[in-house]
């Protein structure tokens, strides 16, 4: 009787049933929790909160604290009594504190525990069975007898009174434990038939586990990869962003240090500039005739002249030219020259010299010309294009995917298809092209082929349609028909293709169509081929990228791009 009292103890106050998600009040008194909040909630009218066992008051609605301790208990006890909550079925003779019941009397239609089946044994003779509430499907519900008989042609079961009088007279029947032996070696026939599948379900789900984790540990590892790739490309970057700077520096202090120099030329001639005007404003300020036409050719004099003029400066005394204040007819001492002929060489030495300077100048407003110009924005694209090329090449290399140059091979165009100069576009034309017979020119289709074939390794490369009408991208055998419906890149076993329209987006392979969940109105799509793997991607470049479709096969021949396009369309092969 230890199970009662302890289930005693185990049982919540409000529903006298076994707690269920036990909880604490500060009081220390436990009730499951969905009991107690049903209680708090009628209490929640009045505004006053108490406990149901101990009438504790509270102002505030008490919180409910989890009772984890108990809830363990609980599960212990139920574990080490599985019958009782599975049948709930207690004995029907101990009142004061339920007992499970571990028989039930068909006869007397009451469940008794160990104790009192004891007693019932020792005084009676009835039918017994599994603990049971419900005595009413043990029992015929014509004859309100126990059934004891199996009819196996109607397959129910039946009472001695079915058999005698009843609708199942004649039938062939037999007893209970029989029937049901017989049908427990049929279901363990069936359960024998069944462990098989179960065992091979069961390993398939280990393979799916085991791919699962492999897929995990791929992930995990590309992850890394990628993590340590863009960590890498980071760094060339930063050395890109390093060589153009450097480069513009460069260009900057060369350009720099040129206009530097002009401008320290200039301001030397600024200086020179400035101290004749000075002169200039000094002569001017003179009020003797004689003395200011004296010296009139010093004023005009260049500085270029200092070198033929011995190195003064381009000054001349008035000895030399042989003016001499106080002489009413000034004479050159050397050669008799008169002063009118002195100022006209003056004049003309003069006006050479000012056009020295003009020279000069011009020639000096030529080269601040070419300090004018930028810096050479050509030399830094190249060094920046030539950085990227360097990391597009590393990061196609880091991923072992090879970029095709894809050219559109014109001996298998199409009549009706025209292609670019550079044969990367297609586009289907209105009228016949008339180009030369050739034993690998599609007929029927407007289709064509690349020159380059596919044979090996990983490649990656890119389409663009202009959004009319209905095209097609895939792979195929150079084996691929020429004319006739196979021809077709949807109708044969030689061709892997997608076919889209501004609607629709299917993927055939040999007639068998697929459609892909997709909106085709993206118009650029991307291509990946393994050879060895046999894979063929792929995948719409909108926002987010998506995949569209991928085929499985066993390249046994090298493959062809394919394209196809149909009225009003065009496919560009993006480089």
């Amino acid at each position: 009787m230890a199970s009662a009292e302890l289930r005693d103890e185990l049982n919540c106050s409000i529903c006298l049933s076994l707690y269920t998600d036990p909880v604490s009040l500060r009081c220390g008194h436990n009730f499951c929790r969905s009991c107690i909040v049903s209680v708090l909630d009628a209490q929640e009218a009045g505004g006053v909160y108490s406990c149901p066992d101990c009438r504790a008051e509270y102002p505030e609605r008490p919180a409910l604290e989890k009772n984890r301790k108990l809830c363990n208990i609980v599960e212990r006890f139920l574990s080490t009594q599985p019958d009782m909550e599975k049948t709930r079925t207690f004995c029907s003779y101990c009142t004061k504190s339920p007992v499970p019941a571990v028989k039930s009397c068909l006869q007397c239609e009451n469940s008794l525990c160990e104790d009192h089946l004891t007693v019932h044994n020792q005084t009676m003779d009835h039918v017994l069975t599994e603990p049971t509430s419900s005595f009413g499907n043990k029992k015929c519900s014509i004859h309100k007898k126990v059934l004891e008989y199996y009819c196996s042609e109607d397959d129910t079961c039946l009472c001695v009174s079915c058999c005698l009088v009843g609708k199942h007279r004649g039938h062939q029947v037999e007893l209970l434990d029989e029937a049901s032996e017989k049908k427990k070696k049929k279901l363990r026939k069936y359960l024998d038939e069944v462990n098989p599948q179960r065992a091979e379900i069961n390993a398939r789900i280990q393979s799916l586990h085991n791919h699962k984790g492999k897929i995990q540990e791929k992930a995990s590892e590309k992850r890394k990869n990628m993590n340590k790739l863009f960590m890498n490309i980071k760094e060339q970057l930063e050395i890109a962003e390093k060589k153009v700077l450097s480069e513009i520096s460069r260009q900057e202090i060369k350009m720099v240090s040129k206009i530097e120099d002009l401008i320290k030329k200039m301001e030397i001639k600024v200086d020179e500039l400035s101290r004749k005007m000075r002169h200039m404003e000094e002569i001017c300020r003179v009020t003797d005739p004689i003395r200011l036409l004296q010296e009139s050719d010093i004023t005009v004099c260049s500085p270029g002249d200092d070198e033929d003029t011995g190195g003064d400066g381009g000054q001349t005394n008035s000895e030399e030219v042989g003016l001499v204040p106080g002489e009413a007819n000034p004479k050159v001492k050397d050669n008799g020259t008169d002063l009118k002929t002195v100022l006209q060489e003056s004049d003309q030495r003069a006006s050479l010299s000012d056009k020295s300077v003009e020279a000069k100048e011009e020639a000096a407003a030529v080269s601040d010309d070419d300090m004018a110009d930028d810096l050479e924005d050509v030399l830094i694209s190249s060094i920046l294009h030539r950085s990227m090329k360097d990391i597009v090449t590393y990061v196609t290399s880091e991923l072992g995917t090879h970029v095709p140059d894809i050219l559109l091979d014109v001996d298998t165009a199409h009549n009706y298809m025209g292609l670019s100069e550079d044969l990367r576009t297609a586009t289907h034309l209105e009228e016949n092209q008339g180009q030369p017979e050739s034993p690998g020119r599609f007929q029927i289709y407007c289709q064509v082929l690349s020159r380059c074939i596919f044979s090996s390794e990983r490649h990656y490369w890119e389409v663009e349609w202009n959004q009319i009408g209905k095209w097609g991208i895939g792979m195929s055998y150079p084996s691929i028909e020429r004319n006739g419906n196979q021809s077709g890149m949807a109708y044969n076993d030689k061709s892997w293709c997608l076919i889209l329209s501004d609607k629709t987006c299917s993927a055939f392979h040999n007639s068998v169509i697929v459609i892909p969940d997709v909106n085709p109105t993206c118009p650029t799509l991307g291509v990946f081929l393994d050879y060895e793997a046999g894979r063929l991607s792929f995948y719409q470049l909108c926002d987010p990228i998506r995949h569209l479709h991928t085929f499985r096969a066993s390249f046994t021949e090298p493959l062809h791009v394919i394209l196809y396009v149909s009225k009003g369309a065009s496919v560009n092969i993006l480089q």
